[in-house]
């Protein structure tokens, strides 16, 4: 199923949403359409508007203020892409660039996405120790960074420019 983005009524990105939901907020009146699926189309009895990918509520929602995204094995592959951070190719679980043997936590700055192949052949040693650098650095996403990352490659691309630098 297709995920909506919720932009809160100041543009700042709220949560997502399945399409019918979404769709039940813009009938509702409780939200407007800022950015639409070109080719997709939602049509009833009465209704015909375009399946929305991008809503702004109406109405402003005051949000409590979250410093830190929320670290999850599924938010680091989602982070890197689903790309080894080691070779490229795609990835299926996440290795601790410090091991957890060698007191590495769990957090966003010690994991990255790697193929099973190089979590193996790496182990319990660092990048350093195993002579398998790294492609490209972990970092820690923003929580509105981190929300437009989970809408995947595919939907991340066709957001507006000024909504997508702040998941870079």
């Amino acid at each position: 199923m297709r995920d909506t983005l919720v932009l809160n009524a100041s543009f700042e990105p709220l949560s997502t949403v399945t399409l019918n939901r979404a769709i039940v907020l813009v009938l509702q009146d409780k939200a407007v359409v800022e950015q639409a699926h070109p080719e997709l189309r939602m049509r009833g009895a009465d209704v015909d508007i375009p399946a929305p990918r991008v809503i702004r509520l109406c109405r402003y929602v005051r949000v409590p203020f979250r410093r830190r995204a929320p670290w999850s094995r599924r938010g680091v592959l989602i982070r890197d892409r689903h790309r080894c951070a080691y070779c490229g190719r795609r990835a299926t679980t996440v290795d601790h660039v410090v091991p957890r043997a060698q007191g590495g936590a769990d957090s966003w700055l010690n994991t990255v996405a790697s193929c099973a192949e190089d979590n193996h052949r790496k182990a319990d040693r660092t990048p350093e120790q195993a002579a398998m650098p790294l492609l490209r650095q972990p970092f820690e996403p923003t929580p509105a960074g981190a929300m437009l990352l989970s809408l995947g490659a595919e939907d991340f691309d066709a957001l507006p420019s000024w909504l997508a630098q702040d998941a870079a």
